[in-house]
């Protein structure tokens, strides 16, 4: 499902990005021609800094059951929105102490 509402096939490929959580691997997987399944290395979560931020933004998907993947992206889009008017909350969940920080003029 996710492979046709992306578009993905022999004209068009998609790139999955994948932790290594059990759930994201399944002997004898069919992946669908125009899609590629990438694996992270393990302990790596600055690989991919949005990882942190799932914590804030699942919160109305979690447990629910949806029809369309259009109706997920729905809902957290709107829950982005709603998280822009909190930036120091964003900044908190995804910035690592030791991430380079912009150079200010003297």
């Amino acid at each position: 499902m996710f492979a046709r509402e992306a578009g993905a096939g022999p004209q068009r490929t998609g790139i999955l990005l994948l932790d290594g959580a059990g759930w994201h691997t399944e002997s004898g997987l069919h992946v669908p021609d125009g899609l590629r399944l990438v694996y992270l290395p393990p302990y790596t979560p600055e690989l991919q800094p949005a990882e942190h931020r799932w914590q804030l933004i699942d919160e109305p998907i979690v447990n629910q059951h949806f029809n369309r993947l259009a109706e997920i992206q729905d809902r957290i889009e709107q829950r982005c929105r709603d998280l822009e008017a909190q930036p120091d909350l964003l900044r908190a969940n995804t910035l690592f102490r030791w991430w380079p920080q912009p150079r200010r003029p003297n």
